[in-house]
């Protein structure tokens, strides 16, 4: 055979394995193919409390009557084919230490999923109930996140993630330093993250992802406390409400005709808010929540659109590895040690940081440069338990709101940032610290001896 032969008889084959390929794919316009080793399942749940009026809000407590919009739980069960994982968010303040540890249980008995796999994540809402295990509330929540969980492990489809990003507009920073002291007041100037990033779980059937996972950072508190010219509620919108990311997973989940489902991450939003001015700010009105919730849900609709074009679906991987690991710290208090649950959750090239409190929006840029080269960072406050503000260690030295408040001393930020660093490590499996000789594994192993050694004399002292 002669090279020229050759050579036809060579892109004659390769001609027919691309050929062989393309039509082996479906061909329906809006339909495409799923080869995956993850399966997904998910389930929303309206946990809004059987009895509205007269009820205190928490946060910026106030009486309210009745309903804006419904408060609801999501639940998102992963499966890699050897790991199971769940992520669980909330249109609530916090995530309580004790409904956490009361919805793991619950649902690991009843969905099969091991507790340290789940991760439960809150909005930050300051328009809803609080958690009070011995309430009728607190008894159905837990419930309602037991029975979630089971429908969603129930209907687990292979999928394949997508990710993107866009911005919102309604953000701003609210410390401002004056004459050495940091004050409530609303500064442009300050550091911001006003990124959202979105998540997408496909399983290829039509253009509607199955779940999506949005991340974005602002308190959602346009329903609280304005000035006295904040008409007309100037003590406080008098009704229950999800606030902004309860109305942009509606909006998301309108575009879809309701054939999705979405859920919130918050950030660290722990020093930003909604940027409504006033005397230092207003309390929103409908105008205001439907303008958020809709810039950051039109963000989320907007990179969920992109995320299925031909370029974008080509770039997802099609392996998925779940890791999570978590940790137990010990973190210095004003009042005594204070131990502090951080969990990295690894779904592929993306990895989930989270802390238990309300991190100042520095902690995600210090993580993500940290991390950003080796796997797409997801950085989650408010998650797996209720600490309060953490502030970072500058923020004490100009004092203000956030570290005046906060339970925990300076000395925190470097053993949150080094655990954090070391469960990355751990879920990435890239790098082995025991091992690693690199100039930033040492220096981080020498901050975390120093710390913990300098706060161990500090106690012996005393």
């Amino acid at each position: 055979m002669s090279i020229r032969n050759a050579a036809a008889t060579i892109i004659s084959v390769l001609v027919s394995y691309h050929s062989l390929v393309v039509f082996s794919e479906p061909t329906k316009d809006g339909e495409f193919l799923v080869q995956s080793n993850l399966r997904a399942g998910v389930a929303k749940v309206d946990i809004t409390p059987s009895e509205t009026n007269g009820v205190i809000v928490t946060g910026h407590r106030r009486e309210v009557f009745g309903v804006r919009d419904r408060l609801r739980a999501g639940v998102l069960v992963l499966d890699d084919g050897e790991t199971k994982a769940a992520i669980v968010t909330l249109d609530t303040i916090g995530a309580w230490d004790e409904m956490v540890n009361l919805a793991r249980k619950r649902i690991e008995k009843l969905a099969g999923i091991p507790s340290a796999n789940i991760l439960i994540a809150a909005s930050h809402n300051h328009s809803g109930p609080a958690f009070e295990v011995e309430s009728k509330w607190g008894q159905e929540l837990i419930d309602k996140l037991g029975n979630a969980a089971v429908q969603a492990a129930g209907e687990m489809r292979s999928v394949t993630v997508g990710y993107g990003e866009d911005q919102i507009g309604f953000s701003i920073n609210r410390r401002k330093v004056i004459n050495g002291r940091a004050v409530v007041r609303l500064n442009p100037e300050g550091p911001n993250d006003q990124r959202v990033k979105v998540l997408r779980f496909d399983d290829g059937h039509s253009l509607t992802p199955l779940a999506v996972v949005m991340h974005a950072v602002c308190h959602p508190c346009f329903f609280t406390w304005g000035d006295k010219g904040s008409q007309p509620y100037p003590n406080g919108y008098p009704k229950m409400s999800a606030d902004f990311p309860g109305e942009a997973q509606t909006f998301v989940e309108m575009c879809y005709g309701n054939e999705t489902s979405s859920l919130f991450l918050q950030g660290c939003a722990g020093d930003i808010r909604p940027n409504l001015p006033g005397h230092p700010y207003r309390c929103a009105d409908e105008a205001d929540i439907q303008w958020a919730g809709r810039d950051l849900g039109t963000a989320v609709v907007r990179t969920l659109a992109r995320g299925v074009t031909r370029e974008e679906l080509h770039e997802r991987p099609s392996y998925y590895a779940i890791r999570v690991a978590s940790s137990i710290v010990s973190l210095p208090g004003k009042e005594g040690r204070i131990d502090a649950e951080l969990q990295a959750m690894k779904i592929g090239p993306y990895l989930l940081l989270t802390m238990p409190g309300e991190p100042m929006v520095e902690y995600g840029f210090k993580l993500e440069r940290a991390i950003a080269d080796r796997a797409t960072p997801i950085i989650v406050g408010y998650a797996n338990g209720n600490l309060g503000y953490i502030a970072t260690t500058d923020a004490y030295a100009v004092g203000g709101y956030e570290p005046n408040t906060s339970k925990l001393t300076p000395e925190a930020e470097p053993i949150i940032l080094s655990e954090l660093s070391r469960l990355a490590d751990r879920v990435v499996g890239d790098v082995f610290e025991s091992f690693s000789k690199h100039p930033k594994d040492v220096e981080r192993r020498e901050v975390l001896e120093k710390t913990n050694s300098s706060l161990k004399s500090t106690e012996t002292k005393r």
